[in-house]
């Protein structure tokens, strides 16, 4: 979207999207700014703007020096936090902001920067504790309207082509960290049993994760499941709705993440969760209820708590609602644009 004259006047809020490569937290970005500009003068500065958000230009962010109504720079990496540092620093009238989701120690630089911002979020309370300093938590949220469980589960399944009657998926970059050999592993373990399941793989397999990615090709392919274990790829994240509204039953596999976005994409659109106690999972779902947690790296565990839900898909469906309905009372996005709305109005 093109800037217009006046936009650096009424700017309120720059959202720093400073990375080349498609992340978790680009994706994030690109859900939360939309919302709120609806109530909020709104620039996008870097990498992959969404619809409807004005992209900031260069020029644009020159005319802002030495303006004297503040607006706020929300940042979610380091380098966000250096560039607005440094800007304030050099005279921009900024208000900073950085929301961490990292839910382990953090470098010196990253405490040196989080001491110079005017606030801080947390997405839980665990990525709060390694902050130290003072944080308001706000998890994550999920956009339920485009995130929710399909008219027809079946109609939706068929219409993705795929082997079977049943899909399990375990969707991010492919990767040790998110445990995609984890899931390779339990599946080919499994889909023998469940002949009217089939195994879905998206995500993005980068070039130095290449030779992983082929070593799980080759697992199975000598498994024989080529046809039933599918790895998609890259999707568009337009397209990752459907693809959620296609699963029975989803795997949260990581060894270690941030906050986790597809927990509760998976919950919200309906699919039963089983889930390693990695980043928010304990604190998104209710063990036995709306979900089952497993030890982290742990393919046994995996297994065991995958197979009664494989055996018994009405009962894969009912957790499947449980956990969409856990979903709309406590992690919508409505909620969690409103209280980051709520940290900005204390600083401007």
């Amino acid at each position: 979207m093109p800037t217009d004259s006046h936009f650096a006047d009424h700017l309120q809020l720059i959202v720093p999207n400073l990375h080349w490569h498609y992340t978790g937290v680009t994706a994030t970005n690109r859900m939360v700014a939309p919302k709120l500009a609806e109530t909020l003068r709104v620039g996008w500065l870097g990498t992959d703007a969404p619809e409807g958000i004005t992209r900031m230009t260069m020029a644009d962010l020159a005319r802002l020096w030495r303006r004297r109504t503040p607006l706020i720079w929300h940042a979610r990496r380091n380098n966000e936090m250096i560039v607005g540092v440094l800007l304030k620093w050099l005279g921009w009238p900024l208000k900073l902001i950085f929301t961490s989701a990292a839910q382990r120690h953090h470098s010196w630089i990253t405490h040196w920067l989080v001491r110079r911002m005017d606030a801080i979020i947390a997405t839980d309370q665990i990525a709060a504790s390694y902050l130290e300093r003072e944080a308001t938590v706000i998890p994550h949220g999920v956009d339920s309207g485009r995130y929710a469980p399909p008219a027809d589960r079946a109609a939706a399944f068929a219409e993705g082509g795929l082997p079977g009657r049943y899909a399990i998926g375990c969707f991010g970059r492919v990767r040790a960290q998110k445990g995609t050999d984890l899931f390779v592993d339990a599946m080919c373990r499994l889909l023998p049993r469940y002949p009217d399941f089939t195994a879905v793989i998206v995500g993005t397999i980068t070039a130095d994760q290449a030779a992983f990615a082929n070593e799980l090709k080759k697992k199975i392919e000598a498994a024989g499941l080529q046809s039933r274990m599918v790895m998609i790829g890259y999707l568009p994240i337009e397209e990752m709705p459907r693809w959620f509204q296609r699963l029975t039953i989803y795997a949260f596999t990581s060894r270690n993440e941030g906050f986790g976005l597809t927990l509760i994409e998976a919950m919200s659109s309906g699919a039963a969760l089983v889930a390693s106690r990695a980043g928010a999972a304990e604190l998104v779902l209710e063990d036995g209820t709306s979900g089952v947690l497993t030890p982290t790296d742990d393919v046994g565990a995996l297994v065991a708590a995958l197979e009664p839900l494989m055996r018994d898909p009405a009962s894969a469906t009912a957790m499947g609602a449980r956990a969409r309905a856990r979903v709309l009372a406590h992690f919508t996005f409505d909620a969690e644009v409103s209280s980051i709305t709520e940290v900005y109005r204390t600083l401007v």
